[in-house]
């Protein structure tokens, strides 16, 4: 089977099952969200390791996992409207008041990280590069793309195709513009976009990936938003689909610089025709925090 065969087949079954989670919401969604970010963690620290750099890596990746369920509890619904199983989950967690307080929670994270390196990694087996990676790992692999629950938990209430829709928007947005990059950058060559961190990159092809975007947010508000009761004003969504686009193609490129510096082309070989974890969802690291941001500033969430 062609590799690209295998990426139809692969998306052929991830974004539905990806649809029926976010529309779902509750505990499955945080669930996999956990587990993609321990995955994603686990890779970045692979990438690591081929540099000489041995991260804390049970600890970073039982970090990653703990995120999403910390998020959840921060941003889904009121105790009193969780099913028995949700909050069994929210008690194990803690009293909700110290989620409140969940901001000071974020400044232990460096702390716990640092003190594990002091006890592990002598001066030798480099302790600075080790403590490093081992707090990006939750942070870039699991904080960030925890965002999604914020935009899943605002924009209504579990089972909702209408909160749905808006959580795949800047999904939708990301997928329309990786497409359009390949293409373009396929179709009219040109330039090298950044060679020295992706050498397959076209300047061509960051343009037709811009102007995809837009495309993308702009039909989307007709096809999907508005039936939704969830209408964006056009040229809001032209603007959303810019931005969101370049954020989308700055995320590529970060991970295109942590494979280079490991030498490999792929973070791992988990998803067949599309790489690892860190491979399908690093555009999206970017753009779900920005579209958080930016649906707030909006007003649209």
């Amino acid at each position: 089977m062609s590799n690209q065969v295998q990426r139809v087949v692969v998306a052929a079954v991830a974004i539905p099952l990806a649809a029926a989670f976010v529309w779902y919401g509750g505990l499955p969604l945080v669930g996999l969200v956990a587990l993609l970010a321990a995955l994603g963690t686990r890779e970045l620290f692979g990438l690591a390791e081929r540099t000489g750099v041995r991260p804390l890596a049970a600890l970073g990746v039982g970090l990653a996992i703990l995120i999403p369920f910390i998020v959840w509890v921060v941003a889904g619904p009121l105790v009193d409207r969780l099913n028995p199983a949700e909050a069994f989950v929210a008690g194990l967690l803690g009293p909700l008041w110290l989620w409140v307080q969940w901001p000071l929670l974020a400044l232990l994270l460096p702390l716990v990280i640092l003190s594990a390196a002091l006890f592990v990694r002598p001066p030798g087996a480099r302790p600075l590069e080790a403590a490093a990676v081992s707090l990006l790992g939750p942070v870039y692999c699991s904080l960030l793309p925890s965002t999604l629950l914020l935009l899943r938990f605002g924009a209504g209430p579990d089972r909702s195709w209408s909160a749905a829709g808006l959580v795949f928007f800047p999904l939708v947005v990301t997928w329309v513009c990786d497409s359009f990059a390949m293409w373009g950058g396929k179709a009219i060559g040109g330039p090298k976009l950044w060679p020295s961190v992706s050498p397959g990159k076209t300047r061509a092809g960051g343009i037709a990936g811009l102007v995809g975007g837009m495309v993308a947010a702009v039909a989307y508000v007709p096809l999907v938003l508005a039936p939704a009761g969830r209408p964006v004003p056009l040229v809001q969504a032209a603007l959303l689909g810019l931005v969101l686009s370049s954020v989308a193609q700055l995320g590529d490129l970060v991970e295109s610089l942590f494979k280079r510096a490991a030498g490999v082309k792929d973070s791992s070989t988990l998803i067949p025709g599309h790489g690892g974890v860190l491979d399908r969802f690093d555009s999206l690291y970017f753009v779900l925090p920005v579209s958080a941001v930016l649906f707030r500033a909006f007003g649209i969430l």
